[in-house]
């Protein structure tokens, strides 16, 4: 019926401008349908007394013989769903045993409202050029991860391969049984990219292959991680999805070269930047690879949560953790501070008060628990360190949210204070928790974009859904996309489709109506409607102009721009002047002219003189004109060494001989002296070095020490490790244990 309908408009629209000079006559009209031959277009849903159930499906066998019984149901009630014309079915409902609960309603899959709001559904009115909708039909995506529920209803039809590589099987299950140790996180970012059920995900027809490379309890080794990028090349995926991170900002970790690598071979790489921010020099490995896509988070349309004191000018923004009971309106509540929220260092009027507690010393669980039993109205856990994070708990039924650790220290000075706890509708927000770039050594411009990365629902093992929250949620959303980019344009290279994502990309604002930074937003939130449309491309997505010094003259910094036009006509390229600057000076190429289906490459010149530019990190936006679209490309340059972390990733472990020690640690810039210095636990009396270094080179130090060079004995210490050039020093405090005995 709707076909022929159809058929009949356009005819008629055919038609229509002839209708002023000639008589248009109709056809004969078509004969009234044969009461004896229903439409069976009608359906309803009856429900029956049970008790005359037999004696309706007998009436329906002698007075209703064009009626037809479609599903019958036993346990929510007696009855069936039952098709026929509108007239049978309207004389069925009026018998007083049959109660018509409603017609057949038609329900589709619901598309996560993140995915609606970075244009997944929209999309799906496009086709590909084999005449399928863009639904990432045909495209293998890869998720390197903690593997995957396969058996979730959402997910196990479009699970497609994979490989276990902690245990080295054939079987990427999540892992499973205690708690402790049992993941959810792959399933929950299989998920986001396509999940086809009761959610879908941003791609749901996509084939997932799944690598499992973090074991239990979400955790796994470089080499693991290595191993699994490495089988994802041979099995020859489209796109690779990598939810996982460490704290190492270099562009040379294996892990972020390996990546790079794939990425040759031709898969578009996506990796979440991870959730250390809002600092500089946070993100990590593998989301510093140069050729991948990093994604950093920001927040769909949400619902927020707000702190406001007298006392603080700007409110304290909260960020829920997971596990606990959700924010509501608070009006004046007092405040009242409980250490490190032990239950014996909470003040015995914390009933109906909101309580404030470090980060620290016990699971954030057990600080809820405490305060939950104290009564508290909520409680607020601050940070130990610079910045804000996201955590999760357990089971809590009073609300709980973490804040930065310069709002905990502030509020801590306020508990004389009432505060108020208010609601507010946010979208299109940085995330606190969101790591920044730069990168270390190169300094690349990362994350290179950001997606929604707040509240996201998807699927977890056991057939169930929660909402999770991290960089591990945007990156597979930004890999999704890529994926209806892919299907839509086969032929695009990897960093064509970078561009695609970043080009198109809405550049964001903070809450004073300020464009965020590059290094925290890169090119801006991913809108993957015109990320398909569009025809121009300007590669790479981002410049970098290197680094100018002190004691320098004027000096040049260059880039180069390839301009890719894939439309079927010529296509104007010209570059916006960027505002005057002291110190600088712009060369832009003049106003080029790209062929159809052709491309041309430019030379973009930053001139500038040291003596007028201040030390630090220096970005912005360079606007160009490219056909009809208008695409802002993210700039950066450096004046004299910048302020990065001089030391990052140690790690101790056994040696892979007998009697050894094996560390490692990352020097962005190398150092004058390093140092491995240990401490008593219980009264910090020093005991000796582990190990020191002169003259460090930069980049990765790996040693392997034997019993005979370590000066200590086996036991456990509080260790300081430090890293020296210059006038910079670095520290990181850890705990290690040093136990030869066990390794015999």
């Amino acid at each position: 019926m709707k076909k022929r309908m159809m058929s009949f408009f356009i005819l008629f629209s055919l038609l229509l401008p002839h209708a002023s000079s000639a008589t248009y006559t109709f056809p004969e009209k078509p004969p009234l349908p044969d009461r004896n031959r229903p439409d069976k277009a009608a359906r309803r849903i009856f429900a029956v007394a049970p008790e005359r159930w037999e004696a309706f499906k007998s009436e329906l066998k002698t007075d209703f013989r064009n009626v037809e019984i479609r599903r019958e149901y036993s346990e929510v009630f007696k009855g069936a769903s039952i098709e026929g014309s509108s007239e049978d079915l309207a004389l069925l409902s009026s018998r007083p045993y049959v109660e018509d609960l409603g017609p057949v309603a038609a329900y589709k899959a619901e598309a996560a409202d993140y995915v609606a709001f970075v244009g997944g559904d929209r999309v799906r009115g496009l086709f590909d050029g084999e005449n399928q909708r863009l639904t990432g039909k045909g495209i293998k995506v890869g998720v390197i991860d903690t593997g995957m529920d396969y058996r979730h209803p959402d997910l196990r039809k479009n699970y497609a391969g994979g490989y276990d590589l902690v245990d080295d099987d054939r079987d990427p299950m999540e892992t499973m049984g205690d708690e402790d140790v049992a993941t959810l996180h792959g399933t929950h970012v299989a998920g986001i990219i396509a999940a086809n059920g009761k959610i879908r995900g941003i791609a749901p027809d996509a084939s997932l292959y799944i690598y499992r490379a973090l074991g239990p309890g979400g955790t796994g080794t470089s080499e693991q991680i290595i191993a699994a990028i490495d089988r994802a090349v041979k099995d020859k995926v489209d796109i690779l999805n990598l939810s996982l991170g460490n704290d190492v900002n270099g562009p040379d970790w294996p892990t972020s070269l390996a990546l790079n690598k794939a990425v040759e071979k031709g898969i578009v790489a996506v990796a979440a930047g991870g959730n250390s921010g809002p600092g500089k020099w946070t993100l990590g490995s593998p989301g510093t690879a140069e050729k991948a896509i990093s994604v950093g988070a920001s927040t769909p349309p949400i619902k927020a949560f707000t702190l406001r004191t007298s006392g603080m000018p700007e409110p304290v923004r909260l960020i829920p953790f997971q596990g606990a009971a959700q924010w509501k309106t608070i009006r004046s509540a007092g405040m009242v501070y409980a250490g490190f929220g032990r239950e014996k260092e909470f003040p015995a009027d914390s009933k109906g008060k909101l309580v404030i507690a470090q980060r620290g010393k016990i699971p954030f669980t057990e600080m809820a628990l405490a305060a939950q039993k104290k009564g508290a109205a909520g409680i607020l856990v601050h940070n130990n360190q610079k910045g804000s994070f996201s955590g999760n708990m357990k089971n809590i039924t009073i609300p709980a949210a973490s804040i930065s650790k310069e709002d905990g220290l502030r509020l801590r000075k306020l508990l004389h204070e009432r505060a108020d706890i208010s609601q507010t509708n946010e979208q299109d927000t940085l995330a606190s928790f969101s790591s920044r770039g730069p990168v270390t050594g190169n300094w690349g411009i990362k994350p290179d974009v950001v997606a929604p990365g707040v509240e996201i629902l998807s699927t977890i093992p056991g057939n169930q859904y929660k909402k999770l929250q991290g960089t591990s949620m945007a990156s597979p959303l930004v890999a999704g996309a890529a994926a209806l980019v892919k299907q839509a344009h086969p032929d695009w290279s990897p960093g064509e489709i970078k561009a695609a994502l970043m080009n198109t990309a809405k550049p964001l604002m903070d809450r004073h109506a300020a464009l965020y930074e590059p290094i925290g937003q890169g090119a801006g939130r991913i809108d993957v409607w015109k990320a398909v449309n569009t025809e121009v491309l300007a590669v790479p997505g981002s410049l970098v102009f290197s680094q100018f010094s002190s004691g320098q003259r004027r000096s040049v910094h260059k880039a180069r721009l390839n301009l890719i036009n894939h439309s079927g006509k010529v296509q104007r390229f010209s570059f916006i002047y960027p505002g005057r600057a002291d110190g600088l000076t712009w060369r832009f190429p003049k106003t080029q002219y790209v062929q159809p289906r052709s491309s041309r490459e430019v030379e973009i010149v930053l001139e500038g003189t040291p003596i007028h530019l201040a030390d630090g990190t220096h970005q912005g936006w360079l606007k160009m004109n490219a056909g009809r679209e208008e695409i802002d490309i993210p700039y950066l340059f450096m004046m004299n060494e910048p302020d990065y972390p001089r030391l990052m990733g140690f790690d101790l472990q056994p040696g892979d001989e007998p009697g050894t020690l094996q560390y490692e640690l990352y020097l962005p810039g190398g150092a004058d002296e390093i140092g491995i210095a240990l401490y008593d636990p219980a009264s910090y009396h020093f005991i000796g070095y582990l190990d020191w270094v002169k003259n460090a080179g930069k980049g990765r130090l790996k040693k392997v020490l034997s019993r005979k060079e370590i000066n200590v004995p086996d036991g456990t210490y509080k260790a300081l490790i430090f890293a020296e050039k210059g006038n910079s020093e670095d520290i990181i405090e850890a705990v290690i244990t040093i136990d030869f005995h066990s390794q015999h």
